[in-house]
């Protein structure tokens, strides 16, 4: 079995205004690995706290989750790229278990299905959101996953492969899709979903939530890809 504290990974951690919760992020990274924050044009000195840190600090000017995601995929090196939130929900000290199974050959694309821990964590029009958008995926991709959730792990070289080109909130599920069309298998490990350090950006404002449903159904609108990325060894 494959060692993740001696593979190279790269975590990239797209981020907005998370100085408070960007210490306990990054205390969570296994040592050995490098942690990439994307600083999205923070107001609160996330990137100075991330460089204090020992991150790697991206800067990405273009507005969007997606534009920091694949700005942070870019500056990666590694043989493993994983992808994690930056505002204290996630613990990406759960995320060797995700390499490992990449690593072993075992799937392409590893996501973290989310369970909420204490009451309001998920609020109930955002998990009712995600449950219908894993419902559409997966009649337009055979995929039967039940989140879509921001924690993943792949390889590297096949993710650049995908040519992702959504830049805000159709990153994630554009990510799937266009894996599933190529042929990859991707699974899901149960991990805690913690009650996260400040307001969500996206779930925590109609503008946000608006702006998401609409990118999400352009990219499951896209007709599938015509020349299918291999998911590296182990690829169907």
């Amino acid at each position: 079995m494959t060692d993740p504290d001696a593979t190279t990974v790269d975590v990239v951690l797209p981020c907005l205004d998370e100085a408070r919760a960007l210490p306990w992020v990054l205390e969570r990274i296994p040592p050995t690995w490098r942690a990439i924050v994307v600083d999205n044009g923070s107001s609160d000195g996330s990137g100075a706290i991330a460089s204090t840190h020992g991150a790697t600090v991206v800067y990405q000017p273009e507005r969007g989750f997606g534009a920091a995601c694949q700005a942070g995929l870019l500056a990666a090196e590694a043989e493993f790229v994983c992808f994690c939130d930056c505002d204290a929900s996630l613990d990406p000290g759960l995320l060797p278990a995700f390499v490992r199974e990449v690593a072993a050959g075992t799937t392409d694309l590893v996501l973290g299905r989310r369970r909420p821990q204490g009451h309001g964590t998920w609020p109930l029009h955002a998990r009712a959101g995600n449950l219908a958008l894993s419902r559409m995926m997966r009649r337009r991709t055979g995929l039967r996953l039940h989140d879509l959730g921001p924690m993943r792990a792949a390889r590297r070289e096949p993710l650049l492969g995908l040519g992702l080109t959504d830049r805000r909130s159709g990153y994630p599920l554009q990510m799937v899709v266009r894996a599933a069309d190529a042929g990859w298998r991707v699974s899901e490990i149960d991990v805690p979903y913690l009650p996260r350090t400040g307001r969500s950006k996206v779930t925590g404002t109609l503008r946000g939530t608006w702006q998401a449903v609409h990118d999400m159904r352009a990219v499951l609108a896209e007709p599938p890809l015509t020349a299918p990325a291999s998911g590296g060894a182990g690829a169907r």
